[in-house]
């Protein structure tokens, strides 16, 4: 492989990523605690958009509200795994690596 098509193909990669990374931006995923009890809203860069705590869940006091916060969140987050797996690997399938 020449060091012109080589390039071409770094552009391409380098593009279809940046496209790919601006697309996690603006995807919502959310991450649910208890049946809705607390549901937190991160984008696909894990940028927090916003929390919903259920009313009936602050009678409960702050221990019990931070381990449901804790728990909607990590459910956000491994939803958010596996779409930037998704999302990346369709903006670099197809290139060919050296």
């Amino acid at each position: 492989m020449d060091m012109e098509a080589l390039m071409a193909q770094a552009g391409e990669l380098q593009n279809r990523v940046s496209m790919a990374q601006e697309k996690l931006a603006q995807t919502h995923i959310k991450g649910i605690a208890e049946d809705g009890a607390v549901i937190v809203d991160i984008t696909g860069k894990y940028d927090m958009a916003g929390i919903t705590i259920r009313p009936d869940v602050l009678d409960r006091g702050a221990p019990a509200i931070e381990k449901l916060v804790m728990s909607a969140y990590n459910d956000a987050k491994a939803k958010a795994d596996a779409t930037i797996d998704e999302v990346m690997g369709a903006a670099t399938a197809g290139i060919p690596m050296p």
